[in-house]
């Protein structure tokens, strides 16, 4: 199935699918969180018609449902609308002295500059993580910066 995603600046990203029914479906992944799911009118197909306005939870249990492994994927789609901003994946090691141990023990954020946005841990992610969220070996993390962040958060994860 071919998606088409359009950069909405400011806004997030907008994601069109055609189904294999001929119905044309859009999703608004807005920056807040939120998301906006749409179906466009066979009639006019530029004005679409809302059919839910979904906040970060609710969106996060829905991408759950429909097979989350998708969204970390786009997590790094999200970079492309700030130049200089890159995104990468850093797996947590047997041997991490974070194993085990919570986000917010590493003090990433505050050290790199670098976010964790995600959690992929097996089929499951965790999208926004609180500091409390706990680490465990072969869980990767889905992290936003510049490369020096990302490569500062690899080094502290211990994933080198």
């Amino acid at each position: 199935m071919e998606v088409t995603e359009v950069l909405l600046p400011g806004v997030g990203i907008r994601y069109e699918f055609a189904t294999a029914r001929g119905a044309r479906v859009g999703v608004v992944a807005r920056r807040t969180g939120d998301t906006e799911l749409l179906v466009y009118g066979s009639g006019d197909p530029d004005t679409p018609r809302h059919l839910l306005h979904l906040n970060r939870d609710e969106a996060e249990a829905v991408a759950e449902m429909l097979g989350a492994p998708r969204v970390a994927e786009r997590f790094a789609d999200l970079t492309r609308e700030v130049p200089g901003l890159v995104s990468g994946q850093i797996e947590i090691g047997e041997h991490s002295p974070y194993r085990d141990r919570t986000l917010g023990d590493t003090r990433a954020r505050t050290r790199t500059g670098a976010s964790i946005v995600a959690i992929v841990r097996g089929e499951a992610v965790i999208a926004s993580p609180t500091p409390a969220r706990s680490l465990h070996a072969g869980d990767v993390l889905v992290v936003v910066g510049t490369e020096e962040g990302i490569a500062g958060v690899e080094r502290i994860v211990g994933a080198v």
